[in-house]
């Protein structure tokens, strides 16, 4: 329990430590998770029944050759490939955004650092260091988090590319 405390104890601190920007790279970071968790379990769990039942309404179907039909099979495909690829921009958007708002971070610290020295002169560097401490805590920040995100995204879309083609595939068989 002493553990527990003493980590969300140091949480705190890196949190304060990084001023107001850590506190929006953390609110994004959670949305970017959010919806990265959300894509893996409809990739995972809800995109195979849907699968199934796409196969089964297309195999079902007398006609499966004529012109009509494969424009009814390009739309099924279609169907699947946007509800596929819901939210891939906008997870590459935030993973895009959290540098940007690292860099934020970074030019708020050293706007701090200049005030400390426009207020003292260089002489007081523990002034200087808070300022130091919050560009680096929220670049570190920003960079780390959208290094995540970047991975997910990425494997997110050859999955979803794999799993198109997978379908396409599917309702051409006879």
């Amino acid at each position: 329990m002493d553990s527990l405390t003493d980590s969300l104890f140091r949480i705190q601190l890196l949190m304060e430590s990084g001023g107001f920007v850590l506190w929006l790279i953390l609110l994004v970071s959670i949305l970017m998770w959010s919806l990265i968790i959300e894509r893996y379990l409809f990739v995972y769990i809800q995109h195979p029944r849907s699968v199934k039942s796409m196969i089964d309404e297309w195999q079902q179907r007398q006609d499966r050759t004529s012109w009509y039909a494969q424009q009814i099979r390009q739309g099924m495909i279609a169907k699947n490939r946007v509800s596929l690829q819901r939210y891939l921009m906008s997870i590459r958007t935030l993973t895009a955004a959290l540098p940007m708002l690292g860099l934020l971070g970074t030019v708020n610290g050293m706007i701090q650092v200049f005030d400390v020295m426009t207020v003292f002169g260089t002489g007081n560097t523990r002034g200087m260091a808070g300022g130091i401490s919050v560009a680096l805590i929220t670049t570190m920040g920003g960079l780390l988090t959208a290094l995540s995100g970047l991975y997910f995204s990425t494997q997110l879309t050859q999955t979803v590319s794999r799993k198109v083609d997978n379908v396409a595939d599917a309702l051409r068989r006879e």
